[in-house]
């Protein structure tokens, strides 16, 4: 792994479901800080997606940065956070890195033979503020976004891509989060309004986590996003 760029080469685990064939649809999900490629794969058998989806579960590993808000403590993190509280300091350059990297690991999938617009991006916490970046800064159209307890930390500097105008995108956070504020998520979707953007917005009786209730919206908008592709092969 380059010192440079902690993000070249991420790790990935990578599922699919061998009973259904050869997998035709994506879905690139990232952790939270701390956390670990692990973490949502161990949801997948959660999930009710539609009987013979042939969807691939790439779920990348963050490098162990140093994280300020922790003391400096070396942690997997998909950028240094400076600031815990609603102005959310943090390292763009980290940001943007991580967010070219999920760009890299698309156009694997396209050269694999997965359209573009065959792939959805989600994310839990920092993963979800990278997923917004990587999403709505792709210039290859894609087929949804995920945003899980999360916040738009580049919503300021972003280059909103033409391809994705009309990306479908779902909002879900916790009413009682006390990690990731809700006015974050607030604040995300009053953005995306202004950039004429369409999403739906879920809110949960919950803290900074997945719930039962969510896990359907999850299932729902994986299927919604991502339906039997009619294409040959």
């Amino acid at each position: 792994m380059s010192s440079a760029n902690p993000f070249s080469d991420l790790e990935c685990l990578t599922l699919e479901n061998p009973k259904a064939g050869a997998s035709d649809a994506c879905v690139i999900w990232l952790h939270g800080l701390g956390a670990s490629c692990n973490d949502f794969a161990n949801l997948l058998p959660e999930l009710k997606l539609r009987e013979g989806a042939r969807i691939r579960f790439i779920f990348p590993q963050a490098p162990t940065l140093p994280v300020t808000v922790n003391g400096g403590y070396e942690m997997p993190a998909w950028y240094d956070l400076v600031s815990l509280d609603v102005e959310r300091k943090f390292n763009e350059v980290h940001l943007q890195q991580a967010s070219a990297a999920i760009h890299e690991i698309i156009e694997r999938q396209v050269a694999a033979g997965i359209a573009s617009e065959r792939v959805l991006l989600a994310g839990f916490s920092q993963g979800g503020a990278v997923v917004f970046e990587a999403a709505l800064s792709s210039n290859r159209p894609l087929a949804g976004l995920l945003a899980l307890s999360t916040y738009f930390a580049t919503s300021d500097t972003c280059r909103f891509s033409e391809q994705n105008k009309n990306l479908p995108i779902s909002i879900q956070h916790g009413l009682h989060d006390d990690v990731v504020f809700p006015l974050l998520a607030e604040r995300a979707e009053a953005t995306l309004a202004a950039h004429g953007y369409a999403f739906e917005s879920h809110r949960y009786p919950m803290a900074h986590e997945v719930c039962r209730e969510q896990i359907d919206d999850i299932s729902a908008f994986i299927n919604r996003c991502l339906p039997a592709d009619p294409s040959p092969r």
